[in-house]
């Protein structure tokens, strides 16, 4: 920093910088890049080598505020944004950054009230055996009933509500309500199914996560090979001891354990062996160009045949088109979901499903 600048410790690991004497925005940025670049050189304390991120929000004055109170807040709110983008950058306020935090706060509120309202609803998307075409499960897909904006999809309240901590009870409700249908679908005569609920990092890491599956499963009567949990590469990976104590624990039990979004994740393959795992589910970024990419073909292909080695059903996600699901059935893949064969759809629509059968394509 030049000697007519001021930095200061906000609280935290949160600083102030105020540059007092410049004559362009890009001057800030030129002083954001060399904090950065300051930054970015490791610490050295014993024999640890330590490394340090910042992110950075900019405000301008007049522009983004007229007062030090208006000028912290653009910044702390282009900060935020430059931690969403990935950290280790900058980013300039946005009047657009206002109406979007607005928009989050609103959100975060609305949440806080959704689950005692009774605003959540689940849907339900079929998973296909592709050789037999027959319902073999589901996934269950929470919606909200919003009073105000109709019903919204999960992209646009589920990640704000695990940085609240709210995905807590609102996955547990998840669990219960799907646990309950699948168990009406059973009591009114129709074939069993398995029914699969996703299942987040605080959800996993909560320390009565394995009892709340137990006592779910007991207060509902769902047996336990009818429900399956996905997780995502990442959630597992977190610390591979605590993970294997719990899908241990969870097998025990009877639960199948599926692997979302198999492929996109950064983990080591020894856990396919290492942890009790029933099913992989590819990705549907791969699955959307098996026909126009022969690299994703091939990484599909690879995955169907490395399930079929180590005794694992495979499921593809994203199934939108006969072709796909052709190259699928060719390469020997046990399970399809997508919009080929049915939206996600309400119980007594999945009800409908499970007599009549599933016609490809009829809800697209």
């Amino acid at each position: 920093m030049r000697h007519s600048d001021t930095v200061s410790r906000q609280g935290g690991d949160e600083f102030v910088v105020l540059l007092s004497s410049i004559k362009h925005p890009d001057d800030a940025a030129i002083s954001a890049q060399k904090i950065l670049t300051a930054l970015a050189v490791p610490h050295h304390i014993g024999e640890l080598e330590l490394h340090v991120s910042v992110s950075i929000g900019i405000s301008i004055y007049p522009d983004d505020g007229r007062d030090a109170e208006a000028l912290t807040k653009s910044a702390d709110t282009a900060m935020y944004h430059a931690k969403e983008n990935g950290r280790d950058s900058y980013k300039f306020f946005e009047q657009a950054m206002n109406i979007r935090a607005v928009q989050r706060q609103s959100i975060e509120v609305g949440l806080r009230r959704a689950l005692e309202r009774r605003e959540f609803v689940l849907h339900y998307q079929p998973k296909i055996n592709l050789h037999s075409n027959l319902i073999v499960g589901v996934e269950a897909l929470i919606r909200w009933q919003h009073p105000e904006r109709g019903l919204m999809p999960p992209l646009q309240f589920l990640p704000i509500a695990e940085d609240c901590g709210l995905i807590l009870p609102i996955g547990r409700w998840v669990l219960r309500e799907a646990c309950l249908q699948a168990q009406a679908w059973i009591r009114i005569g129709l074939r069993p199914i398995t029914i699969a609920v996703n299942t987040s990092a605080l959800e996993f890491n909560a320390t009565d996560f394995l009892e709340n599956i137990r006592a779910t499963l007991n207060n509902t009567g769902l047996e336990p090979r009818y429900l399956e949990l996905e997780l995502t590469e990442s959630v597992l990976m977190r610390d591979a001891e605590f993970t294997d104590s719990i899908l241990h624990g969870l097998a025990d039990l009877g639960v199948k354990l599926a692997i979302d979004d198999f492929g996109t994740g950064y983990s080591s393959l020894s856990y396919l062996r290492q942890f009790p795992i029933d099913t992989l589910k590819i990705d549907q970024s791969f699955v959307s160009r098996i026909t126009s990419s022969p690299d994703d073909a091939t990484i599909v292909s690879a995955v169907i045949n490395m399930g079929k080695s180590l005794k694992l059903r495979v499921i593809a996600e994203g199934v939108e088109t006969p072709e796909q699901r052709t190259f699928l059935l060719a390469k020997h893949c046990d399970v399809g979901q997508g919009y080929y064969f049915s939206h996600p759809i309400t119980a007594e629509a999945l009800a409908t499903l499970l007599q009549t059968g599933i016609k490809p394509a009829s809800h697209i």
